[in-house]
């Protein structure tokens, strides 16, 4: 009894190494040749020890003999996997095809390479950039007034765009060749960050040209003379681009584009028969088309008369149009959420274009959907993250600021718990969303095109900012609510949903591409198994099966044995960080264990299951987001006074990724089979917590105190701390608050003392004063002091007629 015991515990023990160390099928297959051998020798058969001795024999010759393995089960598996794996569309495969995977693949290994992401040399700005940011930018800032932008305007100025255009806002991406900043990722998120802090319109008009649109295409696919012609007076700002996509029946299904072109030919520009394309669209939601000199258009290509060679349905192509055009009409313009940036309908009927209009020439015709999704990481991956962060950043300063200079009951009211728990919040989210911010800007700054990644950040970033913005109404209350030129939060308020409305609905984003698109791009196999199947390539799929099967059996080792010990002998990180590098390991093999159950059982239906697939993007996009925080912390040199943000960070990332698993558990197929999982994952329940009310407390109060860490936290946005501008004035106040802090305590000690009778703040300072219990300086620095904080809640009142006249 006892030598059969021992023999079962080696062998499960010598498994769980194998699967763990992720060994070769060779040594794996000589390390169980020897149990065998050592059950045969010491003679432990005993009590059905000789079942798994002879089930490990069958499993050895299957997997060392390819004749056998081929007969049993890689034919029948050809067969299932061709049946039940989901099919990849033409567009589909264009999408695949374009970017490429970074840490989302190591991510779901299930065994991520941390000392790659340790080493990876974080982006910093160049001189050069660092001078435009304090100096144009900076100058940019000051002159915004977003209440008369926004209210009496609705548009910029005009010498802000006369600005934009002549200082090269609009073509920070353009190379320097070609006359553009050529700027970095990095940077080009740090200008769009800045401005969005000041107004979401000047952002977003900034963001654009930079974003989705002619200059990046033609920087990318451009023929040389379309590339020396436009990319110069994009540069300058001599014209303005829009890009034409979305319309009534087709937005974020963009493959469906009911928008035509058909090759003809016809008398153009005084010569006769030119080989072209006649177009008909509607397009709507179209930033800068108001405006726009050039229209960059999406259309579906067709040559019925085979003008081209032997394709009818060429397929979604791209076109550089001038507006001016013949038969292009600009429509009046979209008014999104009191946000007026320019944006607007677009048509155009029966237009003729010469084929050399087409981004790239004849050559790139039909490849217009591959050329877009690999052009969407800039918007997705650079601007909306980066205005989301700047909306964050702004709100972690100001609402900080606000909540303590303004009282109740006598107590700053950042000093309440039930405040302390939205504050706390907003700091922590936007350290998160920094973090990955510049994760995926050095990304993109060392080439990396991490298509499924800049989805995840996009739809990640701007609903955390919808998190932060409904954290800051309900801390600042009726100041937050009440329009008018004092109020900074109103139409962050109202410009939330426009970000997540963009660059792809953020509800199909997370439902339908991080985990759709990324459980095939990011998976070690499962492209590969999919395409060898549908080539009937027996020898390939065999190849790549077995590996898979080793690689599911590692996770399930790997996830059985973190489950017991919580990753406690792996090593990576620092001791301030190690612990959470820890939980990341776990949950990461733990993720790809699941998704792998997920694909077994559901196959190709995979793809309906919209709320599975969006839990399965939760876990991936938390694990992203934690790694690029502790990524960010080590970066910043560690600094302990920043530890509350990174324990709060981290705590709540990763229990929101256990959540999401643990959601994933209770929606698979074979609940039992989930159960058994369940249990290797976390067999004493629920490892991880959110943050505790400690932690909370620590969070908050960095928000209401001036710091190093606050200035750390919200560095790269426009600060003022004049009494003059709209969110200077609370800063003034909230540095004034703090000078006054040791005053104001002696004169709270003095009315609990009975020393002072008067029944207002004011009264009681000049009692004081008259009483010589304080002095003449503390006297003044009280009563600046609250004169400053009333200016800063101040809040805007208007004439009934001025309401009725101004269209409120």
């Amino acid at each position: 009894m006892t030598s059969s015991l021992i023999a079962l515990l080696s062998l499960i023990a010598l498994l769980l190494l194998i699967g763990y160390l992720r060994l070769p099928s060779r040594k794996g297959s000589g390390l169980i040749l020897t149990w065998l051998v050592g059950v045969l020798i010491t003679g432990s058969w005993g009590n059905g020890i000789w079942i798994l001795a002879a089930l490990a024999t069958v499993i050895l010759l299957v997997i060392n003999i390819p004749a056998l393995r081929h007969s049993l089960v890689s034919k029948p598996s050809l067969k299932l996997l061709k049946k039940n794996l989901p099919q990849i569309s033409e567009t589909e495969q264009q999408a695949l095809e374009a970017g490429n995977t970074w840490w989302d693949a190591e991510l779901f290994s299930g065994k991520p390479d941390w000392k790659h992401l340790r080493d990876l040399s974080s982006s910093s700005l160049t001189t050069e950039e660092q001078a435009f940011i304090n100096g144009p930018v900076e100058d940019i800032c000051q002159q915004l007034d977003d209440w008369k932008i926004t209210h009496e305007d609705l548009d910029l100025p005009s010498a802000i765009w006369q600005q934009l255009k002549q200082q090269g806002f609009f073509g920070m991406i353009i190379p320097k060749q070609y006359g553009g900043l050529g700027f970095s990722a990095i940077a080009h998120s740090e200008v769009v960050m800045k401005i969005a802090s000041r107004s979401i319109t000047a952002g977003v008009t900034v963001m654009v040209p930079n974003s989705l649109g002619p200059g990046e295409l033609l920087h990318r696919y451009g023929t040389d003379e379309q590339k020396n012609h436009f990319l110069p007076r994009l540069a300058k700002g001599e014209e303005i681009p829009c890009f034409a996509l979305t319309g009534p029946e087709a937005g974020s299904d963009a493959s469906a584009i009911p928008d035509t072109g058909i090759v003809c030919k016809q008398d153009f520009d005084g010569k006769k028969d030119v080989l072209g394309i006649r177009l008909n669209w509607e397009k709507r939601y179209i930033t800068l088309a108001p405006v726009a000199t050039l229209l960059g258009l999406a259309f579906q290509l067709q040559d019925p008369d085979h003008l081209l060679g032997d394709e009818t349905n060429v397929g979604i192509t791209l076109a550089l149009i001038p507006t001016d055009t013949q038969g292009v009409r600009i429509g009046k313009r979209h008014f999104p959420l009191n946000i007026p940036f320019q944006n607007g309908p677009i048509w155009g009927d029966d237009v003729f274009i010469p084929m050399d209009w087409l981004i790239g020439g004849v050559a790139q015709a039909g490849n217009g959907w591959q050329m877009l999704v690999e052009c969407l990481g800039e918007g997705r991956g650079i601007s909306l993250p980066a205005l989301a962060t700047g909306a964050g950043k702004l709100l972690s300063h100001t609402t900080g600021a606000y909540a303590g200079v303004r009282k109740q009951f006598g107590t700053a009211i950042g000093k309440f718990e039930g405040i302390e728990e939205p504050l706390a919040e907003i700091l922590a989210t936007t350290y998160i969303m920094d973090a990955g911010r510049r994760l995926t800007a050095t990304a993109i700054d060392q080439d990396q095109k991490p298509a499924v990644i800049t989805a995840l950040l996009k739809y990640q970033l701007t609903e955390r900012m919808r998190v932060i913005v409904n954290h800051a109404m309900d801390i600042q209350g009726g100041s937050g609510v009440c329009l008018g030129p004092d109020n900074y939060l109103g139409r962050l308020y109202q410009a939330v949903p426009i970000g997540i409305t963009v660059e792809g609905a953020n509800i199909l984003t997370r439902s339908l591409i991080v985990f759709g698109q990324g459980a095939i791009r990011c998976h070690p196999y499962l492209l590969d198994e999919i395409k060898a199947a549908q080539d009937d390539d027996l020898a390939q799929l065999d190849k790549t099966l077995f590996a898979h099967f080793g690689f599911v059996f590692s996770n399930l080792s790997r996830s059985i044995w973190f489950g017991f010990t919580n990753a406690f002998f792996e090593s990576p990180g620092t001791p301030m960080t190690r612990k959470y590098y820890r939980r990341l390991i776990r949950l990461s093999a733990g993720f790809a264990l699941l998704t792998d159950y997920a694909l077994l059982t559901l196959g190709g239906t995979l793809k309906r299951r919209e709320r599975l697939s969006g839990r399965f993007a939760d876990i991936l996009a938390n694990l992203y987001l934690c790694s690029a925080v502790l990524k960010h912390f080590e970066d910043q040199g560690e600094p302990y006074a920043d530890q509350p943000l990174l324990d709060y960070s981290c705590q709540s990332l990763i229990h929101d990724a256990q959540q999401a698993m643990l959601a994933v558990f209770y929606n698979l197929p074979l609940p039992w089979a989930g159960k058994v999982l369940r249990f290797f994952m976390f067999p004493f329940g629920k490892p991880y917590s959110p943050p505790p009310d400690k932690l909370i407390h620590a969070t908050a109060q960095l928000a209401i105190k001036p710091s190093a860490t606050r200035k750390r936290l919200c560095a790269g946005i426009y600060l003022s701390d004049s009494p003059d501008d709209l969110t200077g004035r609370i800063e003034y106040a909230f540095q004034l608050a703090h000078q006054a802090k040791a005053a104001e305590t002696r004169l709270k000690r003095l009315v609990k003392d009975g020393r002072l009778t008067s029944m207002t703040e004011e009264s009681r300072i000049q009692e004081a004063l008259e009483k010589s219990l304080i002095n003449q300086d503390d006297a003044d620095l009280l009563l600046k002091a609250r004169e400053a904080m009333l200016n800063a809640i101040k809040v805007n009142s208007f004439e009934p007629e001025t309401l009725k006249s101004s269209g409120f």
